[in-house]
């Protein structure tokens, strides 16, 4: 690890590899962010490997996708790196955002709020998409031009909004389980009536299947898996409308849905090692 710009919470060896949890003040977010890395082995070594960014959904913290999603081994095997952010900032002080599961802390929905109280501190699409990767560039052994980003439910939708927003930044996308069209159903109509007003125009900018409508695509094959028994399946995620929209506008899509599987980290860890070999096949260059 490189420069003094990080604090170290705590590392552990694991999978030949090490797992870290770090701090930084961010200038992004006005306030100290939470952040864990794994290096596989050859980036322990100084040589640089591809990384790709594990986004977290609702309520979760940056330790949940590297403990409970079983990504670390198969990230091992491939030689990634994985960049897990918090979900959202923290201590930002807002009236009410410890209040409630789905809007401010841990609901940050990775996008940067425009409306008084959030516009302050809830800024996490600009942290994802440019302090903490220069951070991550400066301090680790990362080939920032392999980049690529994959998450769940609420990190799902970040992951497609930012990899159709900035193609050439995130080489690749996948995602499980995603708030698919968050315009349209009440977690994403809280989030973004909260973070960005009434004037649902706005709304589409962060929105996936908004992108893909208005022409945003991704040059690869973007992957997601989706369990038929998830409780959330109908009211909140929308897959099919992001397939539809996918179709029009000539997106390469695998749209996998698995019967019996819920919205849990069992789903994630049963199918984890397909995403990590869908990133690998495109970061190292097939």
């Amino acid at each position: 690890m490189n420069g003094t710009a990080i604090t170290t919470r705590e590392e552990h060896a694991s999978c030949g590899g090490r797992v870290g949890f770090y701090s930084h003040p961010s200038a992004t977010l006005g306030l100290e962010a939470r952040f864990g890395v794994f290096l596989p082995e050859r980036a322990l070594a100084g040589k640089k490997v591809p990384v790709l960014f594990v986004l977290a959904g609702l309520t979760c913290t940056e330790e949940t996708f590297l403990i409970k999603s079983n990504a670390v081994r198969f990230a091992a095997r491939h030689g990634l790196a994985l960049v897990a952010p918090d979900t959202s900032p923290r201590g930002a002080g807002v009236a009410g955002e410890d209040d409630a599961y789905d809007l401010g802390s841990g609901a940050g929905f990775y996008l940067d709020a425009t409306r008084e109280p959030w516009r302050a501190h809830y800024r996490m699409g600009s942290y994802i998409s440019h302090e903490l990767p220069e951070l991550v560039r400066t301090c680790f052994a990362v080939d920032d031009t392999r980049r690529g980003i994959m998450g769940h439910s609420m990190g799902g939708h970040g992951a497609l909004v930012h990899a159709l927003r900035a193609p050439q930044a995130w080489k690749s996308v996948s995602a499980f389980a995603p708030i698919c069209h968050p315009a349209v159903v009440p977690w994403g109509e809280k989030a973004f009536s909260a973070y960005l007003g009434s004037d649902r125009a706005t709304w589409a900018a962060q929105d996936a299947t908004c992108l893909l409508e208005a022409g945003h695509t991704h040059p690869t094959e973007i992957l997601i898996d989706q369990g038929e028994a998830d409780q959330f399946l109908r009211e909140q995620l929308r897959p099919e409308l992001f397939e539809n929209a996918a179709r029009q506008a000539g997106q390469k899509l695998a749209l996998r849905l698995h019967a019996g599987y819920d919205h849990s980290y069992w789903f994630i860890q049963t199918f984890v090692a397909d995403h990590i070999a869908h990133h690998a096949a495109i970061l190292n260059g097939g």
